[in-house]
């Protein structure tokens, strides 16, 4: 029989698994200099949102309302980053805030200009893996694997 954790404990998980990713993500772009696309910085709003819900659901561990909002934050995380993760192996185009070739510029000047500043990062290019998993799988593979628990985690705790 498999025991699931109740629901003050999944709280306390919830907040160092989203603590761990986002510190993380940090020491990625900081330490290991490596440049996140806007939909990486995307992916890190939901595990900071977790941070805080999950801190008010480890002190009021009794309301299934904040158990909800943590699956609905995670479900908004795992659309995030499997459509980073679409755009990444081309299921489906990026939009143009995401690409970096979208320069248009005909005078000289602020073409070298543009060229002087940091491009962004393309959203199709997965700069950084980990056993040749890019980030926005390993989150999206994540991000499931919480709404699930969660789900199993609301539907043990209301059925006890």
């Amino acid at each position: 029989m498999i025991l699931f954790p109740n629901k003050k404990n999944f709280y306390l998980i919830i907040f160092f698994i989203s603590l761990i990713s986002i510190i993380s993500a940090l020491y990625i772009e900081y330490g290991l200099k490596y440049q996140p696309c806007k939909l990486c910085i995307y992916q890190r709003l939901p595990y900071l949102a977790a941070i805080f819900v999950s801190f008010i659901g480890f002190n009021f561990f009794n309301n299934d309302k904040i158990l909800i909002f943590i699956i609905m934050i995670f479900t908004i995380s795992a659309i995030i980053s499997g459509y980073h993760y679409s755009i990444e192996n081309n299921l489906i185009q990026e939009i143009s805030s995401c690409t970096n070739n979208s320069l248009n510029i005909t005078n000289k000047l602020k073409l070298l200009e543009s060229l002087n500043k940091n491009m962004p990062v393309d959203c199709k290019d997965a700069t950084f893996e980990i056993l040749g998993i890019s980030l926005a799988a390993i989150n999206t593979i994540l991000s499931i694997l919480i709404v699930i628990i969660s789900i199993r985690t609301l539907a043990y705790e209301t059925n006890k």
